[in-house]
């Protein structure tokens, strides 16, 4: 059984041949119109979403299919205290394959465990988004026209920045990349990452505290909203909220061919002034999203083995330090829910949450 749960779940080829698949259903809708006709997508949000879960929902009945599920935890047995374990056993029953987004990080892993159909992360905690990710990289091939030899800068709240971890991933199986990270040094990319990015050769990267530094170099620009409710000290945030903010005057010394892309939603981190430019490409993003899903959850279903229950549970996916560690992140799943403490090993002999990466002590 095959699920999207981390961007690098797919291979480099798989990806591709799902932005693909995504450009021919632009180019011939009509004839997606009724291929998963029968087929059932469960939406189970746990958290608040506007564009990833309206986007799903419009992907599956544009595929000719239906949609259950629930927008809100507290309308469904979550309020009662039923896990992520026994929900997705219980929505099996009645849908073919599953998007979940859930405010604790690894959420969806644990899902995909149990669930016996796809399931897709559409966002956990702060930690991965890999249906956004796919979005972006539409964008970007429907832009640029290519995915290497790129200039990226990354610009906001990278450190609880789910979009930017997920994109910064699957971009670095690339050849030419180069990343600019531009927040303030509270919301730092995690360590973890810094230190992946480190250890990949076909990657360059460099952190700074301005736009304005980089623009000219910028071929994509990615802005995300610094969240004030991040910093401890007002006055702090008030004397870096402007550095992020972008408007027509900090655009010009960009490229006349860069795009900006946002995640949404905005606030005031790019002015209303803007959304003229021809490179703001934020809006056209989120078009894209609906066609990206329609070739996911098509993808997804064509390579589900058949529908019935797991012969036993949790099913692992990969190899896993079991039960002999603890993950110190309380955002985790694993530090409210019954489950397995799963740990990778790394190659430099550290372990690593496999729910959310963060690092044992």
């Amino acid at each position: 059984m095959r699920h999207l749960i981390d961007p690098t779940d797919l291979t480099v080829r798989e990806t591709e041949q799902i932005v693909a698949l995504a450009e021919d259903i632009i180019a011939n809708r009509a004839k997606y119109s009724e291929v998963c006709k029968g087929k059932k997508l469960a939406t189970l949000f746990y958290e608040p979403s506007t564009r990833t879960r309206l986007s799903f929902t419009s992907a599956m009945l544009e595929l000719g299919g239906q949609v259950i599920g629930f927008s809100d935890a507290n309308s469904s047995s979550v309020s009662k205290g039923e896990t992520v374990a026994d929900t997705v056993r219980v929505i099996r029953c009645f849908a073919d394959i599953i998007a979940m987004r859930h405010f604790k990080e690894g959420a969806p892993l644990v899902a995909s465990q149990y669930a016996g159909v796809p399931v897709i992360n559409a966002g956990d905690g702060s930690h991965s988004h890999p249906t956004q990710t796919l979005t972006d990289l539409l964008t970007i091939k429907r832009e640029k026209g290519r995915f290497d030899h790129m200039t990226i800068g990354f610009c906001g709240d990278l450190k609880f920045g789910r979009t930017v971890h997920s994109l910064i991933k699957a971009l670095s199986r690339y050849e030419g990349i180069k990343v600019f990270l531009i927040s303030p040094e509270e919301l730092r990319l995690p360590d973890y990452m810094l230190a992946e990015m480190s250890e990949n050769s076909k990657l360059e990267f460099r952190e700074v505290r301005t736009m304005e530094e980089v623009m000219p170099e910028l071929d994509v620009l990615y802005m995300t909203r610094v969240q004030k409710e991040r910093f401890l000290d007002e006055e702090e945030f008030d004397r870096v909220k402007n550095s992020f903010v972008l408007n027509p005057e900090k655009l010009l010394t960009a490229k006349k061919d860069m795009i900006i892309l946002h995640p949404l939603p905005r606030v005031n981190e790019i002015t209303r002034a803007v959304d003229n430019d021809p490179r703001a490409a934020y809006f056209r993003q989120v078009e894209n999203g609906k066609f990206v899903r329609m070739a996911l959850i098509l993808t997804l279903l064509r390579w589900a083995d058949e529908n019935r229950p797991f012969p036993h549970t949790p099913v692992f996916n990969e190899e896993y330090v079991v039960n002999e560690l603890v993950c110190p992140n309380r955002r985790c799943i694993s530090a409210t829910e019954d489950v397995d403490q799963l740990f990778r090993r790394m190659p430099d002999g550290t372990c690593r949450c496999a729910y959310c990466e963060t690092k044992a002590r």
